[in-house]
């Protein structure tokens, strides 16, 4: 339980700082862009490698493919209302439902992998994608909505909460959760990050960087994929 514990930790303290980051400063939009770009890179290939590969391998196409569009429909769906109700100042909304989305699923899953000795590479590209989606929802926050250092700390405090408690849950009922369970909480959270990703943090990344920022997130995939 310490271990998931520590390994939760390890994926909130990069978002509270990049929420810190996010309510104090305003970066560069070219540093920002980096930050996104490199976080989609380590994201892509945690998918790849500890979301829905493990899930494909054990119980097939079928089960795995249907969670991973489970996951991305929801993003999509959630994704889709905000933007209705708020436009263009949708995408620090759109940051943090991503955050949520595809943080609880992909926790539950770090905490599982624990069992059999991975969750790093998960762990590096969770820590590191929170980072710039923290910093970019914060600031869209603050900027198009006008909310206090106060209520984002809250805001964001809540949320790292639950993610850690998710981790240490998903740890703890490892052993008692079925193996089909598993492998559709992983492809689920693979199909929320590739969502969040393609809607939300790459586009972004885009906008504020420019057609130099593929190559932060080819860095980004060499980074988390070396790792593992």
């Amino acid at each position: 339980m310490l271990t998931s514990l520590l390994y939760g930790l390890g994926t909130v303290v990069p978002l509270m700082i990049g929420v810190a980051i996010g309510v104090r400063w305003t970066l560069p939009r070219p540093v920002l862009a980096t930050l996104m770009a490199f976080g989609a890179g380590t994201m892509i290939a945690a998918v790849s490698e500890e979301l829905f590969a493990p899930a494909f391998r054990r119980d097939g196409a079928v089960i795995a493919g249907i969670a991973l569009f489970a996951g991305a429909g929801m993003y999509v769906v959630a994704d889709h209302l905000i933007e209705n109700k708020l436009g263009q100042a949708a995408i620090g909304w759109a940051l943090l439902l991503g955050t949520v989305l595809d943080g609880i699923p992909e926790n539950t899953a770090l905490g599982v992998s624990l069992v059999g000795g991975g969750g790093l590479v998960l762990l590096v590209a969770i820590a590191v994608g929170n980072v710039p989606e923290a910093v970019s929802a914060v600031a869209f926050l603050r900027d198009q909505h006008g909310f206090s250092p106060g209520r984002t700390f809250g805001l964001w405090a809540i949320t790292s909460a639950v993610l850690v408690g998710v981790t240490v849950l998903g740890n703890a009922l490892a052993d008692t959760i079925s193996g089909t369970a598993i492998s559709a909480v992983q492809a689920f959270a693979g199909g929320a990050t590739i969502a969040m990703l393609t809607d939300s943090l790459v586009p972004e990344a885009y906008r504020e960087g420019g057609w130099w920022v593929g190559m932060a997130t080819a860095a980004g995939f060499f980074v988390a994929f070396a790792i593992g």
